[in-house]
């Protein structure tokens, strides 16, 4: 299993395909932290309940100074369908070779209904402007994971 963040590490470099096909890349931003969330598929319940979260609550983070990406293991052409079904308004990343999932600890042995086998770990690293981990949280549950990490992040609910 990949190694897990932890707050003071530095967040590991990324350029990955948005749903657009546009190459998108994780880089320090001057005044603005940036939520990186991991989610094991596209268009599954659990998953868009997240996204929705995550885009209901995109206006209130960015006028707070947090950017939001999704990264997932599904191909661009799936994250556009999904993107514009939900009326997603951040980024949504594929990492179809799971490499950045690995390299930021969300990618490791699972277990459902008694079977165990590799897969991404529904995760969520904040970096912050200077391109290091202010948070990491992982095997966090879809449902309410947004206003939690409102919360952890002293944002409200």
């Amino acid at each position: 299993m990949a190694e897990r963040l932890a707050t003071g590490d530095d967040a590991p470099g990324f350029t990955l395909k948005d749903s657009s096909g546009t190459d998108v890349s994780l880089s320090p931003r001057p005044g603005r932290h940036t939520i990186v969330y991991f989610y094991p598929a596209a268009a599954t319940p659990g998953c868009t309940k997240e996204a929705c979260d995550f885009r209901d609550s995109l206006a209130s983070l960015q006028s707070a100074g947090y950017d939001v990406l999704g990264i997932s293991p599904d191909p661009v052409e799936k994250l556009a369908i999904f993107a514009a079904k939900e009326g997603l308004g951040f980024p949504l990343l594929s990492d179809t070779d799971h490499a950045v999932a690995e390299a930021y600890g969300a990618w490791g042995e699972k277990k459902n209904y008694g079977k165990t086998y590799e897969g991404l770990i529904r995760s969520t690293i904040v970096v912050d402007p200077d391109g290091k981990v202010a948070l990491a949280q992982y095997n966090v549950r879809a449902t309410g994971h947004v206003a939690k990490l409102r919360r952890d992040l002293n944002l409200g609910a």
